[in-house]
């Protein structure tokens, strides 16, 4: 699943507008740009493998009544924050959508396990080699 196709119902998303902090002059202090979206991940209906995996991506962000908080405090406008908490929150639904592969444990072949042991013979013979030598 793309971030693109991921859709995020208006009913469960909240906004605020705080003070940015770093360097911005008087216009940090007197403009709310900062935007703080909170998700509500009950009401966006993921399954619940995927709202498993989400709680990982999200770790200290998730709030223990299942928040999401994003704070975006990137750009200078109100506008340009709130679209990019908005895209952070898609490629984190969209990545908790990704069903990893389980890993299939191998061994070795015994042909393998062979070779590895005579390669291991052969550099022990070179270093054998590299010792002091008795006249």
């Amino acid at each position: 699943m793309k971030p693109e196709d991921v859709q995020i119902p208006e009913e469960a998303l909240s906004e605020r507008f705080l003070a940015a902090t770093g360097p911005g002059g008087q216009n940090v202090n007197k403009v709310a740009t900062a935007c703080q979206l909170r998700a509500d991940l009950f009401k966006l209906g993921l399954t619940p493998e995927a709202y498993e995996r989400l709680k990982v991506i999200a770790g200290s962000r998730m709030t223990s009544s299942g928040e999401l908080i994003i704070t975006a405090r990137n750009y200078r406008t109100q506008e340009a924050n709130r679209e990019d908490a908005r895209r952070r929150l898609a490629e984190m639904i969209a990545e908790a959508h990704l069903v990893r592969a389980k890993r299939r444990p191998t061994k070795p072949s015994r042909a393998a396990r062979a070779r590895r042991v005579d390669q291991k013979k052969q550099r022990s013979d070179v270093k054998r080699g590299r010792g002091k030598v008795d006249y």
